[in-house]
């Protein structure tokens, strides 16, 4: 096999039900033909009996079919048995196959936003930062910005750095010099880090300032003493959570989404897609999100089946999540 071809196990999986559906109609055809030569031997043994002792020969023969008959409508079932225990594992090991994708994809997001969460602590400690807020005269600002711009430059998942006072304004900016001097305070991001009082992760948003989908980290910000000088708040690059659900290995007439705790999509291979739609009318979505870790779930509507592969957040080390979940779907 050459190395770069690439083996999409669900179309394999669904030419083998296929397959076994075809061996399931001529199973079918086979016990039509039984049915049909066990009434033939009967009426052969009724006629056989009617010509007495000159249909002695013919009564043979007409036993002999009767029992290839029953032969053969006995293989028959017990071959449709085997044919749909082939087809309802196939079933199951593209549940199974949908469940770990899911899996996967979600563990990639949590250890990326894990990462995230760290920097966001780490950084807060650095004295650059320290001294914007202690000091903030415009040189050491000014010092401040080139010191964010510079982490922004080496770690590319970022489209913007900032430091902020107490209050919520904006004293530093890594990209966006515009928003210095911003006020900041009644966002959501903000008020949940000033009221946690640590490290705070909000949800998915679209950034007015970057205008793309992001979710900031916000950390306090303590002097050499323990006390509260301000804040420190990081505005991750969700085109990397594009990329990891984007690079999943699923069949190409896959779907597969990331939801928030409500069940509102955040992200998908159809990016339009993302804080516009909710799934939560689908079943393995509302399992997903009320907390069940990993499994798969299938439906029937108008004739066709649909199998819905769900892994739910389990946070990484320190970081607990945000309650999100990936789900998969494959047409069956």
């Amino acid at each position: 096999m050459e190395n770069d071809k690439v083996i999409d196990s669900s179309i394999l999986l669904t030419e083998l039900k296929e397959a076994t559906q075809k061996m399931g109609k001529v199973n079918k055809s086979i016990q039509s033909i039984a049915k049909q030569t066990n009434l033939l031997s009967l009426n052969s043994a009724i006629e056989a009996a009617r010509a007495g002792e000159a249909g002695r020969g013919f009564s043979v023969v007409a036993e002999e079919i009767k029992k290839l008959a029953t032969k053969s409508l006995g293989s028959t079932k017990e071959s449709d048995t085997i044919i749909q225990n082939i087809v309802n594992k196939a079933n199951e090991v593209m549940g199974v196959r949908t469940a770990d994708v899911a899996y996967d994809v979600m563990d990639k997001i949590e250890r990326n936003l894990f990462e995230r969460n760290c920097d966001a602590q780490a950084w807060a400690e650095f004295v650059p930062v320290k001294l914007c807020l202690s000091d903030g005269s415009p040189d050491i600002i000014q010092s401040g910005c080139t010191f964010l711009k510079n982490i922004v430059d080496i770690y590319e998942v970022y489209l913007d750095l900032y430091i902020l006072d107490l209050d919520g304004k904006i004293i530093a900016a890594a990209v966006n010099q515009s928003s210095i001097g911003k006020d900041m305070h009644t966002h959501e991001w903000f008020s949940d880090a000033k009221k946690l009082n640590k490290i705070s992760a909000s949800e998915l948003y679209i950034s007015s300032t970057a205008d793309s989908p992001t979710v900031a980290y916000t950390s306090p910000v303590l002097d050499d003493k323990g006390n509260l000088i301000g804040y420190f708040s990081s505005r991750f690059n969700w085109n990397y959570i594009y990329d990891i659900v984007d690079s999943a290995k699923i069949g190409t007439s896959a779907q597969i989404y990331v939801v928030n705790a409500d069940g509102i999509v955040i992200a998908a291979k159809d990016h339009s897609n993302v804080l516009k739609n909710s799934l939560k009318s689908i079943p393995a979505v509302n399992k997903a999100i009320s907390g069940e870790t990993y499994g798969y779930h299938i439906e029937d509507s108008k004739g066709r089946s649909e199998i819905f592969g769900y892994a739910h957040s389990r946070g990484y080390n320190a970081y607990k999540g945000k309650g999100w979940s990936c789900i998969v779907s494959e047409m069956l």
